[in-house]
């Protein structure tokens, strides 16, 4: 039911324009990590959903936060329950634009995405340095940022500030391939 609730809104934000200039990744990856002197932390999310738009070069993105996949179960359970409050915030998007691409260009392209990322009821404005690799037709979109946690609410214990770590890798693979309707 959220995919599908996800995918409408991902439809809204693009109204009908033609479908030849729309792409989707129906399972693209966002993952995360994070180093801290007691145990690191790393997660996956492989239920990613983005379309951009070469005509406009909108790109869409919204992502399930209890999708993500730990290490250790008990990892999970903090994270959804106790900083992300997944059944209060269940997703983040993200919507922006890429500059200066040219979609008809084969080959790599590292272009700056400019765009607000929402996450745990808080948006921020972001620009990623991101690679678009155009190989026969099929985009695919990558690239790392960094999520401070102070910037989005999310409230961590003092005792156990000293093990969580302020800033958030974040890394993104989108296979973009035709929408057909």
């Amino acid at each position: 039911m959220n995919k599908v609730i996800s995918l409408f809104f991902l439809f809204i934000f693009y109204g009908q324009q033609p479908t030849e200039e729309k792409f989707i990744a129906r399972q693209g990856r966002v993952s995360f990590f994070s180093y801290t002197s007691v145990e690191n932390i790393k997660a996956e999310n492989n239920q990613v959903l983005s379309i951009i738009d070469l005509s406009t070069h909108d790109i869409a993105v919204s992502m399930l936060m209890n999708a993500f996949v730990f290490e250790k179960a008990l990892m999970r359970e903090h994270f959804n329950e106790s900083y992300i409050e997944s059944d209060i915030y269940p997703k983040a998007t993200f919507e922006g634009k890429i500059s200066d691409f040219d979609p008809s260009q084969e080959g790599e392209q590292t272009r700056m995405v400019r765009g607000t990322f929402s996450m745990h009821g808080v948006s921020k404005e972001l620009e990623i340095k991101t690679k678009i690799e155009n190989i026969e037709g099929t985009y695919i979109v990558s690239g790392t940022f960094e999520a401070f946690v102070k910037d989005y609410s999310i409230k961590i214990p003092p005792l156990l500030a000293g093990n969580i770590a302020k800033t958030i890798s974040v890394d993104f693979r989108f296979e973009y391939r035709p929408y057909e309707s």
